[in-house]
């Protein structure tokens, strides 16, 4: 256990606050260098085809225009991993938004306008946007993201399913989701002859080095990346996007330091979204509640540039023992946007899905929620069949049952009512997996009795800053004020990104190692230290990417108490609650805002969020937020986080496992077994809008009393 004096674990305030709290912290769009002008991204208007004329008369007589750029002038790019990257370089549209032209001009009301009066012509192609379980495009991958397999099955799941005593078979659905950070994605370029310098919104600037450099054909030691202030990202910063891409070519070509920030309305098409999911999830389960057969399947979508399928149905292989268990995804590629991460990738919306039909079973069954959940408590990871690193999922099921009063909730539903509203409480568990990466750092100690860390950590919001100085200061035995950090460039030692809930976990290891290294440095030394001091430096690779002999998950339980208005369909969330077994928290301040932003964000998927694809012409129809609907501070009047003190030997040397985004996982299941608490109908599609209550009946339930559990819906 640490002593009461380590830094670690203490409710340290973030080092940046007041920078950015007095406006004083400046992100990628606010560097402007001398001579910058500022670039505006055309999008396409047709839903697939190719540009067949460009006329940039126009766009060019508008005064303080410097270049247009299209698919017949651009200069051409080298190889990207990723083909999203590679813009500019032919005349195929394969979605709607994509960037067919770029207009650079001294000012951005002149970039604006000039990108306005460009004109160009189509050949429009038959499109496709609309996913279907049954869609003949359809195909199983080889994988899902994170490299899982796409398929798993143990023994013969729909055999035992038809043989069991309770079975659930339902469908759910989740739409498209769009993560739109507070700051949107921006970049500003700068070329010194084959020196290139960039600010960028991202969450990890060495794999935005490492594309530019494939791109414009220089060496990577040519690049500096800049990513010191982020204003979030939730996945749609995890990899390089196409403004850092145009910046950079812009300013090569016109000679000048260019400036490009995304618009909101633009990101729906470009940076990414969660895609929608389409789940049958069939539970077999016997007498007395224990499960025999879980089967999950999932259906996404893809574009045709670029795979990327939503590994939703992994987090079934987790959480439950079952004998025969069968998971699968299948995609279909469509002309649309390209998806990617945001925040908890299948386990957000596979969670959802297996916990409201967990929420389900103990209906059936007649059994508590939270009793259903502790009897199907495997002593081994099911999928892998490798013992748990820690588990205490029971534990924050029985402290939130505790802090939330569960034992005084009558299960009937439907049977709390203050005249029109009904009142309903929900459980859900929650699951993450411990990921981290190898990562390199330096600690120097200086003269003056202070230390410095170095590592190219990237703070979007997390406080990163101020937790890796926590873990030098409690490596060094020394006070938390005498650690200094310097994050945030490809100039410092080169890290991971800040994504998948590893950051802190891979950036720690290897300031923890490198504080170990000094350390013996430092016992060795004699006299004085040298004006320029004495560092150390440490790298993680060999070590923190080893194949361990355990499963390494962090666990949570969410509780939810909702309001629902039978007149108006309304949903509100009076009472949220999560407590969470995710290893040593090593900043109780910044773990709590962590873990109640997850739910915050669990929230809007539960009630608001979604976007609806338009078959007709290829767009998501909700491209800014007044029309995509996120959670604000009066949709959140009570909403508490904590956790149970939990030691594993088996993650870090901090003893650490992520929290970012273990948050979100839970909630939305939580909320919508609250709804149908309230109601008595299922409800199985997000988001729980007013709309759809109402379709499916809530306000018949005004004047009389709710059904007496049986499901009257399944919208």
């Amino acid at each position: 256990m640490p002593t009461p004096s380590t830094p670690l674990g203490t409710p340290a305030p973030r080092r940046e606050g007041r920078a950015k709290v007095t406006g004083t912290a400046r992100y990628a769009s606010e560097h402007t260098p001398a001579g910058c002008a500022y670039a505006r991204a055309v999008p396409a208007t047709i839903a697939r085809g190719r540009i067949t004329a460009v006329d940039d008369s126009a766009a060019l007589a508008v005064p303080g225009v410097l270049a247009v750029l299209t698919p017949r002038s651009a200069p051409k790019l080298g190889d990207a991993d990723d083909p999203t990257l590679r813009l500019l370089q032919d005349d195929e549209v394969p979605h709607r938004g994509w960037y067919v032209a770029l207009v650079v001009a001294d000012t951005p009301e002149a970039a604006r306008e000039a990108a306005a009066a460009l004109r160009i012509e189509y050949a429009a192609a038959p499109h496709d946007v609309t996913v279907r379980a049954d869609h003949p495009d359809a195909y199983t991958p080889d994988n899902a993201n994170g490299g899982e397999p796409a398929c798993r099955e143990r023994g013969d799941a729909p055999a035992a399913w038809a043989q069991a005593t309770h079975r659930v078979d339902a469908s759910y659905s989740v739409p498209p989701l769009h993560n739109h950070p507070m700051e949107p994605h921006a970049s500003t370029a700068r070329w010194d002859g084959d020196r290139l310098t960039v600010h960028d919104s991202s969450q990890g600037a060495n794999a935005v080095r490492e594309a530019l450099a494939g791109l414009f054909g220089v060496p990577e030691e040519n690049i500096t990346v800049v990513a010191e202030h982020v204003g979030g990202g939730f996945g749609s910063k995890g990899t390089p996007r196409p403004q850092v891409v145009l910046a950079a070519m812009a300013a090569r070509h016109v000679g000048r330091p260019v400036k490009l920030a995304l618009s909101r309305r633009e990101l729906a098409a470009v940076v990414g979204h969660r895609a929608p999911t389409l789940h049958r999830i069939r539970l077999g389960a016997e007498a007395d509640g224990t499960l025999v057969s879980l089967d999950h399947e999932v259906t996404t979508h893809t574009s045709r540039i670029k795979e990327f399928v939503e590994q939703a149905a992994v987090p079934a292989r987790v959480m439950y023992g079952s004998a025969h268990s069968r998971t699968s995804h299948r995609v279909v590629p469509l002309d649309v946007p390209s998806p990617s991460w945001m925040r908890a990738p299948g386990e957000a919306p596979g969670m959802y899905v297996l916990e409201s039909a967990m929420d389900e079973l103990a209906e059936t069954t007649g059994l508590d929620p939270i009793e259903l959940r502790v009897r199907n408590e495997p002593g081994r990871e099911p999928d892998s069949g490798k013992p748990f690193s820690s588990r205490h999922l029971v534990e924050c099921l029985r402290e939130g049952a505790r802090r939330f009063g569960w034992d005084d909730r009558d299960p009937r539903p439907g049977v709390r009512r203050e005249g029109a509203v009904l009142t309903g409480t929900g459980v859900a568990a929650a699951t993450y997996p411990v990921l981290v990466s190898p990562s390199t750092a330096a600690v120097r100690a200086l003269p003056d009795g202070s230390y410095l860390v170095r590592i190219n950590a990237t703070d979007i919001g997390t406080g990163a800053r101020t937790v890796l100085a926590q873990v030098a200061a409690d490596a060094l035995a020394v006070p938390l004020d005498r650690v200094r950090t310097e994050i945030g460039s490809t100039d410092l030692p080169a890290a991971p990104l800040a994504g998948g809930s590893s950051g802190t976990a891979s950036w720690g290891w290897a300031v923890h190692k490198a504080c170990g290294a000094l350390a013996g440095r430092l016992a060795a030394h004699e006299g004085n230290l040298p004006a320029e001091g004495l560092e150390a430096t440490a790298d993680t690779a060999g070590t923190a990417d080893e194949e361990s002999a355990y499963a390494r998950h962090a666990f949570g339980a969410h509780f939810a108490e909702v309001r629902v208005d039978t007149a108006t369909g309304e949903v509100r969330v009076s009472r949220l609650l999560g407590v969470y077994a995710a290893g040593r928290i090593l900043n109780a301040r910044t773990a709590r805002s962590q873990f109640i932003g997850g739910m915050t964000m669990g929230l809007g998927m539960a009630l608001t969020e979604g976007s609806t694809l338009d078959p007709a012409y290829g767009d998501f129809a909700e491209r800014d937020l007044a029309a995509y609907h996120v959670p604000c501070h009066a949709d959140v009047p009570d909403i508490e986080a904590h956790w149970i003190d939990e030691e594993d030997a088996h993650l870090n040397p901090m003893g650490s496992k992520g929290i970012g985004e273990i948050g979100i996982v839970g909630t939305a299941a939580a909320v919508g077994n609250a709804v149908h608490h309230a109601t008595g109908i299922r409800f199985r599609e997000l988001p729980l809008t007013p709309d759809r209550l109402l379709e499916a009946g809530v306000h018949r339930l005004g004047g009389t009393s709710a059904s007496s559990g049986a499901d009257t819906a399944g919208s």
